[in-house]
């Protein structure tokens, strides 16, 4: 079983980094707990990126998404 983030643009399209064979292939987990803890750590970059929002995905099921990488409005 593989885990891995699909990225989006708020407009609901898939963004262009998470298409395999691109410079920046979307990277796969062995566990729900590694995908997690890497957007963690990731979600800045992805969001200078492009990347609006993220979906976990667990093979082709979607566990929960799309998630947000914008900060809520203060």
């Amino acid at each position: 079983m593989a885990w891995l983030w699909r990225y989006e643009r708020t407009e609901g399209a898939e963004a262009e980094i998470a298409k395999e064979g691109t410079p920046q292939e979307a990277t796969t987990f062995t566990s729900q707990a590694d995908a997690e803890s890497w957007i963690g750590e990731e979600w800045q970059t992805l969001l200078a990126a492009g990347v609006d929002a993220v979906t976990l995905l667990e093979d082709e099921r979607e566990v929960y998404g799309p998630m947000s990488l914008h900060p809520p409005a203060e």
